[in-house]
């Protein structure tokens, strides 16, 4: 008689390439909303932010510069840890399908960013300097390092055999969820959408609009594995763990704080510093309370600019196709309610 074949969780090492019976249907209903969401590049239109640029202050100028800057490196950063570390570990064939478009919305985005450079740094030596940033602009360098710290805690890892690889692989994926999808690029979004709000950059909220759907789906993916793990392994998630995440989200909002007060300087009309501070705490605690920790900060949601962001229907700028997606995404993503 043939012994039954054992229940393998989430984290356990191989590689399980069966998809019938199906272990985990919520990663495959999420790679095929995906799937509806496609969009390009091409897409995009760009030429009026052109005219846009020359009417920006220096300070509005400085900070779009470092912002793209940021763009040039920020989704090349996930990309990787994607492909080394979470495809390698999340050990469901329908949680890798999901890994597989993601990998390649990270592709388009990079694609997107590249020509948002080209588009508007059309100055070859001022476009190797943006591309360069983690190298040369100390408040992106700092935040890139932080992404590279979490990278390295886990570079060794060939297989998660023992509850501290575990949970080493666990702090990499909220990381990337909460601190960098979740924390780094919202912040960035803020920007963009406050020049959107002046009538300004039409172009980039355009591309940011679908690549912030993207994000919110990606995160929502990360936090459903840090869920589904939750339910298996329960005892990975003690006090400990708690005390680490919420060390990292603090850590993750003053390296982004620190890019703020590079790119607002002494402050600009309607975004500075002490403003992007409340925001950043304000996501900070919901990505923390996403996790199922307590808030930490306090604080509420200053831009009003960025309220329902997530769900608004937006046309693009052809007026040929809405931006909004087919589908809703699913999870507590909302500013509404809790921004």
């Amino acid at each position: 008689m043939t012994a039954p074949a054992q229940h393998k969780n989430l984290l356990d090492p191989g590689f399980e390439l069966t998809l019938r019976p199906m272990r985990y249907p919520e990663f495959y209903e999420r790679y095929r909303d995906a799937i509806k969401n496609t969009w390009t590049v091409e897409e995009v239109d760009l030429h009026s932010d052109v005219a846009d640029l020359a009417k920006l202050s220096p300070g509005e100028q400085h900070l779009i510069g470092r912002l793209v800057a940021f763009f040039a490196t920020g989704d090349s950063i996930v990309a990787n840890n994607l492909v080394l570390t979470l495809y390698r570990h999340i050990n469901s064939p329908e949680a890798r399908l999901y890994l597989s478009r993601q990998l390649f919305e990270e592709a388009v985005h990079v694609q997107f960013y590249l020509t948002l450079l080209d588009t508007y740094l059309p100055d070859p030596d001022e476009r190797s300097a943006a591309f360069a940033a983690v190298e040369n602009i100390p408040s992106i360098r700092e935040k890139a390092q932080f992404c590279f710290r979490w990278m390295d805690s886990v570079e060794d890892l060939a297989r998660l055999e023992s509850r501290a690889d575990r949970r080493r692989f666990l702090l990499n994926l909220i990381c990337f969820a909460a601190c960098i999808e979740g924390l780094f690029f919202y912040g960035a979004f803020a920007y963009v959408y406050w020049f959107r709000s002046r009538g300004l950059l039409h172009g980039l909220a355009t591309g940011t609009n679908w690549v912030f759907r993207d994000e919110s789906m990606h995160m929502e993916f990360a936090f459903s594995v840090v869920d589904t793990v939750r339910r298996e392994e329960p005892d990975l998630f003690d006090a400990e763990m708690e005390r680490e995440v919420t060390a990292m989200l603090r850590e993750a909002v003053e390296a982004e704080l620190q890019f703020a007060r590079d790119l607002c300087g002494d402050g600009l009309p309607g975004m500075n510093t002490e403003s992007m501070r409340q925001y950043l705490e304000c996501v900070a605690d919901q990505r923390l309370v996403r996790l199922g920790l307590a808030p930490v900060f306090g604080s509420r949601n200053p831009f009003g600019f960025m309220e329902l962001q997530n769900v608004q229907e937006l046309t693009n700028f052809f007026e040929r196709r809405p931006s909004a997606y087919q589908v809703a995404v699913e999870g507590n993503v909302s500013f509404d309610d809790d921004f």
